[in-house]
């Protein structure tokens, strides 16, 4: 059986030049943006399982007509993506045959 599943993988540089490599988990594109939702891809299996499970939401942005992403300032708007993404995870994840 031939699974052709592979995640949407993103590389994201910091201000000190570190890359860092992310999974991208989900998008919601609305009148106030283009916005993911982000989760750190780990190359050693230990600090996957150390990790906290935050996933990261970030901003499409364009820059002398690059993509870029950026950081969510506004509190506000960030707990409104983030309501979204919890639930859109909720739909993805929920199975009705098992009962909570």
């Amino acid at each position: 059986m031939d699974n052709d599943f592979k995640p949407d993988l993103i590389t994201l540089i910091d201000e000190q030049n570190v890359e860092h490599n992310f999974e991208i988990l989900d998008t919601i594109e609305n009148d106030k943006g283009v916005f993911y939702a982000l989760y750190p891809v780990f190359e050693n299996a230990e600090d996957a399982v150390e990790d906290t499970g935050e996933y990261y939401i970030m901003e499409v942005i364009e820059e002398d007509g690059e993509e870029q992403l950026a950081e969510v300032d506004d509190e506000e708007l960030l707990d409104e993506l983030a309501a979204v993404f919890e639930k859109h995870f909720e739909e993805l994840f929920d199975d009705p045959d098992v009962d909570a």
